[in-house]
Formats: C-alpha cells, sequence, structure tokens
C-alpha cells in the first residue's frame, strides 16, 4: 500500500507530463520536479536539517513559491509566510513557530530578514541554476543522504487568521496533505489533462491544497502565476489553456466585471469547470459565473484545520446547488448542537468534521484542543445545516452571528438579500455594538461604476426583502471593503474600523 506523503503525491507522476508552468514560457516536466525534490532533501540534511524540523517559506506567487513548498514539505515541514508581512508581525510568527532556516530569493530586502537575523534563525537565499526553469534551484551546495518522512510526521504549518483572538498553530502532516489532495482531486475528477490557472497566495491553504497539492496528486499541471490580476485573467487564460481555476468570491467578481464585458472571450475558454471557496458565494455571483464561462460552478467548504476541504458541490452530471457548499467530500461531515447530540437533515447546529485530512490539534493550545473537539469530532465554528439532498447550507460563523435583542441574524443571509440589488456590487453585514439591543446591523457597501444609490433605497430594498428586524441601522458606502490576505471580506472588527464603535 501507499505511505500518505507529499513525496508520493509526486512519485507516482509520468516524468514526461507538464507539472508547473510559469510567465516566459517556463515548464517544469514531473522529472525535473522530482530531481527537484530529492536534491533539495539531500541539500537539507547536509545542513542537519531533520524531517522534526520546520523551514519558513517566503517567497512571492510563482513557480520557486510552488517548488519550494513542494520540496520542503516533501522532507520536513514547511512553514509559508506572508510577504508582505511587516517586521513585527514577522517577529511573531517566526518565534511562535521556531523555524530552523528562513527561505528567501537572493539579496531579499523583506523585513523577514532583519526579524530572523534578530532571533538568530538562519537565512538561506534561493541559488538559481543556469540554464534551469524558474522553479528549479538550489539552496544548498552540498548534499548528503537523507531520511523519508513518515506519513505522521508534520509537513505543514499554518496560522488560524486570528480576528477574534491570538491566532492558533496548526501542524498538518503528510498524511493530511495527501489525503486532502486526493480528495480533492477525485470530487474534480482531475486528470492529467487539466491545467489550472493559480490565482490564490501560495501561503494559504486554499491555494497550497486545492490547486497545487490536488493537481499534483492528479499528475495535472498549474500555471504559477505572480499573483491576481483581474485584468490580464482572461488573456492568460486563453494563451495558457487553463481548464479550470478556484478563488474566493472577491475575486470571482473582479474576473466577472472584466468577463462580462468579453463575453465570447470568457465563452471560448471552454472551462471545464470554476471553483470557489474560502468564503461563501453569493448566489447572485454562482448564477453570473456560470452563464457568463457556460461551465459548471462548483463550491467547496473548507478550513486550515481540515487541510481545506471538506465538502463540495459535485460535478456534473450531479447538480450544483446555488447557495450551499455541497456534499461531503472527503472527511464525515455533521451538524451538531452544542452538548454534542448529532442533529437531523433540516435542523441547523454547528458543523463538525472528522477524517484522514483534519488536523490532530493546536499546537501548544490545551484550551482551544478541549473545546474544539467533541468525541473526536472537530468543530468548525461554523453554524450550518443539510439539506433533504445531503447538501450543506452555513449560515454563518458562530462568532459572527449578530444577536439583536435576542434575535440571532446570520450576515450571510443579509449579505445575498442585498447582493440582489442592481446598483450593489459588493457587500458585507457586520454586529456593530449597541446600548439598548446589544447588536445592531451595519453593512459596508461597494456600489458598481456609475451606480447611484442612497442609504434610504437599500433600507427599502431590505425592508421588502427581509423581516424588519434584520434590517441594517447603519450602511457605509466605500470604493473598497477591507480584506484580509486572502481576499476574504473582514467582518469582525469592522465596525471598528469604519468608526462605528
Amino acid at each position: 500500500m501507499i505511505t500518505k506523503t507529499v513525496r508520493n503525491l509526486i512519485n507516482e507522476n509520468k516524468n514526461n507530463d507538464v507539472a508547473i508552468t510559469s510567465d516566459h514560457a517556463q515548464t517544469i516536466i514531473y522529472s525535473d520536479l522530482k530531481q527537484h525534490i530529492h536534491n533539495i532533501s539531500g541539500q537539507l540534511s547536509f545542513k542537519g536539517l531533520t524531517n522534526k524540523d520546520r523551514a519558513a517559506i517566503v517567497l512571492p506567487n510563482g513557480p520557486e513559491m510552488a517548488t519550494a513548498f513542494l520540496a520542503v514539505s516533501s522532507y520536513m515541514s514547511a512553514a509559508p509566510l506572508n510577504p508582505s508581512y511587516t517586521f513585527s508581525e514577522y517577529e511573531f510568527y517566526l518565534n511562535d513557530l521556531k523555524p530552523k532556516i528562513v527561505i528567501v530569493e537572493k539579496n531579499s530586502s523583506n523585513p523577514v530578514v532583519e526579524a530572523a537575523n534578530k532571533l538568530n534563525i538562519e537565512i538561506c537565499e534561493i541559488k538559481k541554476i543556469d540554464g534551469a526553469p524558474l522553479g528549479i534551484f538550489n539552496l544548498y551546495d552540498q548534499q548528503s543522504n537523507f531520511k523519508l518522512p513518515h506519513e505522521e510526521n508534520e509537513a505543514l504549518v499554518l496560522h488560524t487568521s486570528g480576528t477574534t483572538s491570538r491566532p492558533k498553530v496548526v501542524p498538518l502532516t503528510n498524511k493530511n496533505i495527501y489525503s486532502s489532495a486526493i480528495n480533492i482531486s477525485k470530487t474534480l475528477k482531475l486528470t492529467s489533462n487539466d491545467h489550472c490557472f493559480n490565482i490564490m497566495p501560495l501561503f494559504h491553504i486554499h491555494g497550497l491544497i486545492a490547486i497545487l497539492s490536488a493537481s499534483i496528486g492528479a499528475g495535472a499541471s498549474v500555471y504559477a502565476s505572480s499573483g491576481f490580476n483581474a485584468l490580464k485573467f482572461l488573456e492568460k487564460a486563453k494563451s495558457e489553456n487553463i481548464t479550470w481555476y478556484s478563488g474566493v468570491p472577491t475575486m470571482h467578481q473582479a474576473i466577472l466585471m472584466r468577463a462580462k464585458r468579453n463575453l465570447i472571450l470568457a465563452e471560448n475558454l471552454g472551462l471545464r469547470f470554476v471553483r470557489s471557496s474560502s468564503a461563501s458565494l453569493p448566489p447572485a455571483v454562482f448564477d453570473q459565473l456560470r452563464d457568463v464561462f457556460k461551465s459548471p460552478v462548483i463550491e467547496a467548504y473548507g478550513m486550515t484545520e481540515a487541510t481545506h476541504q471538506m465538502t463540495s458541490n459535485p460535478m456534473p452530471p450531479m447538480t450544483q446547488k446555488a447557495g450551499f457548499v455541497g456534499k461531503a467530500a472527503g472527511p464525515e461531515v455533521c451538524v451538531m448542537d452544542k452538548n454534542g447530540n448529532f442533529l437531523k437533515n433540516g435542523l441547523e447546529g454547528e458543523v463538525c468534521i472528522r477524517g484522514d485530512n483534519v488536523t490532530k490539534g493546536y499546537e501548544n493550545n490545551d484550551e482551544a484542543n478541549t473545546t474544539a473537539f467533541t468525541n473526536g469530532w472537530f468543530r468548525t465554528g461554523d453554524q450550518g445545516f443539510f439539506d433533504k439532498d445531503g447538501y450543506l447550507k452555513i449560515s454563518g460563523r458562530l462568532k459572527e452571528i449578530i444577536n439583536r435583542g435576542g434575535e440571532k441574524i446570520s450576515p450571510l443571509e443579509v449579505d445575498n438579500v442585498l447582493m440582489e440589488h442592481e446598483a450593489i456590487e459588493q457587500v458585507v453585514t457586520f454586529g456593530v455594538k449597541d446600548n439598548l439591543l446589544g447588536e445592531v446591523i451595519g453593512v459596508a457597501v461597494v456600489l458598481k461604476n456609475n451606480a447611484e444609490c442612497s442609504e434610504e433605497e437599500i433600507k427599502k430594498y431590505a425592508s421588502e426583502k427581509l423581516a424588519n428586524f434584520k434590517i441594517p441601522k447603519y450602511i457605509c458606502f466605500l470604493d473598497e471593503i477591507p480584506k484580509g490576505a486572502t481576499g476574504k471580506l473582514q467582518r469582525i472588527g469592522l465596525a471598528a474600523k469604519l468608526g462605528l464603535e
């Protein structure tokens, strides 16, 4: 039986098939990738690093970031960090993760260098190889024999977003990554003919697992772009001859703005499907994506602690339901009440999961682990229910639910209603502290280009679609809604940012 390691996701593939493409017609085939991973393992071993050590990676999106993650996680534990962090953020994360080395570009001026020096962590600059495609490099000049990692060895470590508390450390094993990658590739029916356009940051679970690892696990290929650029997306998608892409809803909305003006180009891409995850996809955006690209839209549900995917809408000929995140797609999924009792379809409770892709627990955080696990089930913190067909509907984050005088309001419900308004491009609903009611509803709104709409008009529209207690009290018109590093709209803390608290 095959050992469930990151290395074996790669080793099973045909040598001459393409693994990674990038700008300037750079191509890495699987034989190159396998040799690269072997060489990097030997170089890390030569430096005295073991399967139990961590290496932080701070590189921009692109082929070098992709192959650095694959090579490091195939031998030891990769700790990818956001290249846009500040010195103080790097100091916190490096202190928390305690990596043995930090991998950066040659002559990097990133503040991680200063932070690593302060903490006496070795900086390792990647060394380009003459004549080799981008993404094939050395870390050190010498190699030694090395020990292969086991399934239970940590291969990736990430932090939770930490919007309501100190970020928690999530260790993920080789088995977690392998299992999730295979789950996703099976869900999407990926084959060696598939070519994905990566627009997600490769310091985030979505890009690392759903795009890179799942593609590699299927012997497919990835265009490792330098990042998300909505203006160039369609042209690049055409020249790369992609078959699919995955993103967060804000990215899809930005792509749609261009695609609606280039309908023939969008349709002629012939995408096998479009995937969305990491935040709720408004049904209005689901419909537009399907109609503009003339392809299925596969909304999935993932989180770091599950090594990304938990549920997914199935591929055709099965049904994709707008507003639902699909069926269990890898781990077991259930809905529980607060006492740990399983709830029947149709009843709302907390979504819980267990399986080979689920982390065994947060690092050095007994309190969080006690709260997060019930009888071996991981509690996601998301509220939802299964419909009669077994499709999961997420009604909100338990921590984001707005409690207005005892009336519980899902921000997602208000989002989805207001997104149907013809003048609104984006909206995010959030709670605002109130002395009388505890909380009231605020919404941040971005209007479409040249559209005009007043606060009164939006409230009137909401009153026609929603109960009185769900009508927003505060409406803030913005040019851009604050987003996290991965493009997720930020609800928690938004009231304070907008001066409403």
